[in-house]
């Protein structure tokens, strides 16, 4: 797990600074401050102790354990646990695209977010887990509030190659059963996947009563389609590879691109989802910056 530092730069993580992560629905868990909880009370099953933090209830300190280390922490039970926000990670060979006008492809920025916004939750002393996928679940990580989780999600991203194809729509109806306990879901991909079957998937996201943050990576060659010459298209996941006259392409391409951005924006819309669009060409800190401070601004609003 050495390598999970390049997944986090540190002029990146010191932009997001004072910026927070914060579920806008009532979650499932308890935390001081940042979030709002349907539980009154605690539940009698113990699960473990957390160090204790200012603004907790000394209600709940475990006065034998000070006793014993003069630290304090408190009992946690099943039910009190923070916030748990996934990150499901779209692994697919379309996301290995990349084009001259991006440093890393959509994998990689998919990542680099992932781990970023990951070091946010953690930070609020909130829960993270990890599902990566292509065209089933591949890798499934509980949530954790540990501060050391981020090194095991970072681990998992790094043995995650793209490929297969994407598969969504079943993915996260799988994922809405595996999920139980209401809180943040935070979808990282491209969405190249069939829009009725998609957002069939999402809603069942939204009947399990998650709040569901759609974060679309693509690469600005898919938008802009600024190709000139004569090219030659390589197939991802399985489709062939194709000659074509760009120029000629050009106008229908971004008229069909365009509607498929307003369609899967409109859908989540209409979902109360936040919908971020996030280009590879982008720099990362000022992305996320962007996308944190709007919904920020959202929540202080509602």
């Amino acid at each position: 797990m050495e390598n999970y530092q390049k997944y986090l730069n540190p002029e990146t993580l010191a932009q997001l600074h004072g910026l927070e992560l914060q579920a806008r629905l009532i979650v499932e868990g308890y935390v001081s401050g940042l979030h709002k909880s349907p539980y009154h009370g605690f539940s009698i099953e113990f699960a473990e102790h957390r160090e204790y933090v200012p603004g907790d209830d000394l209600r709940y300190v475990d006065w034998k354990v000070f006793g014993k280390t003069d630290r304090y922490y408190l009992k946690q039970y099943e039910e009190e646990t923070n916030y748990a926000c996934y990150f499901l990670l779209d692994c697919s060979e379309s996301m290995l695209y990349k084009s001259e006008a991006s440093a890393v492809n959509k994998l990689q920025y998919a990542q680099l977010v992932t781990a970023a916004l990951t070091y946010l939750v953690l930070k609020q002393q909130d829960a993270v887990g990890l599902a990566t996928f292509d065209t089933g679940v591949r890798n499934f990580v509980r949530a954790s509030s540990h501060p050391s989780h981020l090194k095991q999600l970072c681990h998992v991203m790094d043995v995650s190659p793209a490929q297969g194809e994407t598969s969504l729509g079943p993915i996260l109806h799988d994922l809405a059963e595996r999920i139980r306990k209401r809180g943040l879901v935070v979808i990282v991909s491209d969405f190249f996947d069939d829009l009725p079957t998609l957002m069939l998937g999402l809603k069942h996201l939204r009947h399990r009563r998650h709040e569901v943050l759609v974060l679309h990576v693509i690469d600005p060659a898919e938008q802009d389609f600024t190709f000139v010459d004569p090219t030659l298209f390589k197939g991802l996941e399985q489709l062939p590879e194709q000659m074509t006259e760009p120029r000629s392409l050009r106008k229908a391409y971004q008229r069909e691109f365009e509607a498929f951005l307003t369609q899967l924006q409109r859908g989540c819309r209409d979902l109360h989802m936040d919908y971020a669009l996030l280009r590879t060409d982008q720099p990362l800190d000022v992305a996320l910056r962007t996308f944190l401070a709007g919904r920020a601004s959202r929540l202080h609003r509602t």
